[in-house]
C-alpha cells in the first residue's frame, strides 16, 4: 500500500504472489509478529527464522507547531490513499486528503515524489517540495563519482507533472492558524561548506526567512531504523537480541556469517539488517541470507553466494 497504484500495479504484485504460491511458498496476512503472534512461537514451530521487515520507522521533524492539525507522515498519507484505490475501507475522519491545500512536502527523495503525484491526484491547489541539500548539478562528473551513485538533477514523473521544487530549505516551525490548524511553514534557506577536516556543515543564511503558505504537510524525510516495538523488543527481552548503533538489527560478524544475529537461528536481511537501501539492495541480501540459512540447516550449501 506504501507505493501508489499509478508507479506501480498491484497486478505484478498479484502474479508473483500466485507464482510464489504455485512454487510452494505460504503467506498469512494480517499476522503482526511480536504484537498478534509472539516470535518465540514462530522460533518453537520452525528451525530456522529470517527478519526481513522495512526500515519503517520514519524520520520525525520536531519543531514547534509540529502536533498542529495537517502535518503527517508521508507513508500514513500514501498507504490510506492506496487502500482506498483497492477498494479497502477508510473512514473519512482517517483519511487525509489534499483536495483544494496548499500542500508541502519535506524531502526529496521517492516518497516525496509519490507525495506530488498523489496530491496532484487530489487537486492540491498548489504543491511545494522543499529539500535542505544544495540542488544537484544537471550532469554528474563521472571520474569523480564512478563506481558511487552519481549526484546529478533528477526529475520523476510526478515532479513533471507539476510541483516547485526549493533547495537549501530548513523548516524553522509550522505555523497554526489560532484554530490548531496548519496555516504556513516557517523556513530558512541554509548552504552548505566544509570545515577544516573536510566535514560537511550547515549554516542558516542571514536575513532568508519566510513563509509557506500550507494547508498540509507531509514529512518525507526518510527512515531511521526497523520498528522496535514488537517483535525486536520481544527478541531483544527474551533472547538477547543486539542492534547496532543506528537501531538496525545487528549481525553476528560480517563475513559469510553477516545474515546471522546474535540469537542462534535467528536471522536478518534488507532494511532490517542495513537500515534505509534500495531495492536492489533488498533482493541482493535475501538471496545471501537464503544461502546463509541452507548453509546454517544443512553445514553446507550449492546456493549462489
Amino acid at each position: 500500500y506504501g507505493i501508489p497504484d499509478f508507479k506501480l500495479s498491484k497486478k505484478l504484485i498479484d502474479r508473483r504472489m500466485a507464482q510464489m504460491r504455485t512454487e510452494g511458498v505460504e503467506f498469512h496476512t494480517n499476522s503482526h509478529i511480536g504484537r498478534d503472534i509472539p516470535m518465540s512461537r514462530l522460533r518453537d514451530e520452525f528451525d530456522a527464522v529470517v527478519m526481513a521487515g522495512g526500515s519503517e520507522k520514519p524520520r520525525d521533524l520536531p519543531v514547534p507547531g509540529r502536533e498542529l492539525k495537517g502535518v503527517h507522515f508521508a507513508m500514513d498519507f500514501l498507504t490510506r490513499n492506496s487502500k482506498r484505490v483497492q477498494g479497502v475501507f477508510v473512514p473519512d475522519e482517517d483519511f487525509i486528503s489534499a483536495q483544494d491545500k496548499h500542500v508541502v512536502v519535506i524531502g526529496g527523495g521517492d516518497t516525496g515524489s509519490d507525495c506530488i503525484g498523489t496530491s496532484n491526484r487530489h487537486g492540491a491547489r498548489s504543491v511545494t517540495q522543499i529539500e535542505i541539500l544544495d540542488k544537484p548539478p544537471e550532469r554528474e562528473d563521472k571520474g569523480l563519482t564512478w563506481p558511487d551513485w552519481p549526484n546529478r538533477m533528477r526529475t520523476s514523473s510526478s515532479q513533471e507533472e507539476g510541483c516547485e521544487r526549493m533547495w537549501n530549505v530548513a523548516t524553522k516551525a509550522f505555523v497554526d492558524d489560532g484554530k490548531g490548524n496548519l496555516r504556513a511553514v516557517r523556513y530558512v534557506l541554509v548552504r552548505w561548506d566544509r570545515d577544516d577536516q573536510g566535514r560537511w556543515q550547515m549554516s542558516e543564511v542571514p536575513g532568508s526567512e519566510g513563509e509557506l503558505r500550507a494547508d498540509l504537510v507531509l514529512l518525507a524525510m526518510g527512515f531511521v531504523h526497523p520498528v522496535h516495538e514488537g517483535m525486536i523488543e520481544e527478541m531483544k527481552n527474551e533472547a538477547g537480541l543486539e542492534l547496532d548503533a543506528r537501531g538496525n538489527v545487528q549481525g553476528a560478524t560480517e563475513g559469510d556469517r553477516a545474515y546471522y544475529t546474535t540469537v542462534d537461528g535467528l536471522f536478518a536481511a534488507g532494511d532490517m539488517r542495513r537500515g534505509q537501501s534500495l531495492v536492489v539492495w533488498a533482493i541482493r541480501e535475501g538471496r545471501q541470507c537464503a544461502r546463509a540459512v541452507d548453509e546454517w540447516l544443512m553445514g553446507s550449501s550449492d546456493l549462489p553466494r
